[in-house]
């Protein structure tokens, strides 16, 4: 095997066996000494490194083997380890900054989903405060009103007392079918008609301007949010009841929920409940 030595050392090692018996024979001692003590001692460590490295070429050649002078290559393989820092580098800064999109990213979709759910709740409070405050003065009007005899609950079919009550609507008949439509919510209250009823009861009852009657209609008819062709209508009316009855705020957290619920809405369902925002001067 051939021994490799760096070029520096073999160089130092050439310069001591060729002249070796004057690198053998000691300096003669200047008069005057011009090294302080810490040169001196520099100097020391050099002549031991030197007298080694002889030593080694010497042990070389005693032994037939070939000496082979190998560059050294440490500074290309710390260029190759430094750039392989870099691309490491510059990956990990992409890493962190994708990490950092996501992580905003994902901030504001909680902030985002936890402003929605409090809007809800809020809304879902007003309407149950307006709920109670409706029931409460229907309650006081009730007691305060004379007494009359009541109204007997309409007998037979569910879907013939519906359809007696829808046709006094479309004759324009607004009290009987006011009537009509309190005694069927009243009588069936489980009925897969009775949200339905509800509206139509709110409807005739915004025509004689019974307007806390009519939201409390309104908020029957579309507790649940159902996917129905008349309730996106409900909601715009309970809206304007609200509007009627000085709560402009509630009104606006209704249209805001119309818009979200009902986001195809006839367009002239559309429309008026537009108006409504106007009126209620909801914000944009």
């Amino acid at each position: 095997m051939r021994a490799r030595i760096p070029l520096t050392l073999l160089a130092l090692a050439v310069l001591a066996t060729a002249t070796p018996a004057a690198s053998q024979t000691p300096l003669p001692e200047p008069a005057v000494d011009p090294l302080d003590s810490r040169d001196a001692k520099r100097v020391e460590r050099m002549e031991k490194v030197v007298r080694e490295l002889r030593a080694i070429v010497f042990q070389l050649q005693k032994s037939d083997k070939p000496v082979v002078v190998q560059p050294a290559d440490t500074d290309a393989r710390m260029a190759e380890m430094s750039e392989k820092l870099g691309d490491l580098e510059q990956t990990l800064r992409s890493l962190n900054g994708t990490i950092d999109n996501a992580t905003r990213d994902l901030d504001a979709a909680r902030r985002e989903n936890a402003a929605l759910k409090s809007q809800l709740d809020g809304l879902s409070e007003r309407l149950a405060a307006v709920e109670q405050k409706l029931t409460a003065s229907t309650v006081a009007s009730a007691e305060a009103a004379p007494a009359t005899a009541p109204t007997l609950p309409p007998a037979g079919d569910p879907a013939q007392a519906f359809a007696e009550a829808r046709k006094l609507m479309l004759a324009g008949d607004y009290d009987a079918a006011e009537n009509a439509f309190a005694d069927f919510v009243e009588a069936y209250p489980d009925t897969a008609r009775t949200p339905e009823a509800s509206y139509w009861l709110g409807k005739t009852l915004s025509v004689r301007g019974a307007h806390a009657d009519a939201a409390q209609a309104y908020i029957g008819a579309i507790r649940g949010w159902p996917q129905t062709s008349w309730a996106p209508d409900a909601v715009v009316e309970l809206s304007r009841s609200l509007i009627a009855l000085k709560k402009p705020s509630d009104a606006c957290q209704t249209l805001a929920e119309f818009a979200r619920r009902y986001p195809k809405a006839a367009p002239t369902v559309a429309a008026r409940a537009a108006a409504a925002r106007t009126q209620a001067k909801c914000a944009a």
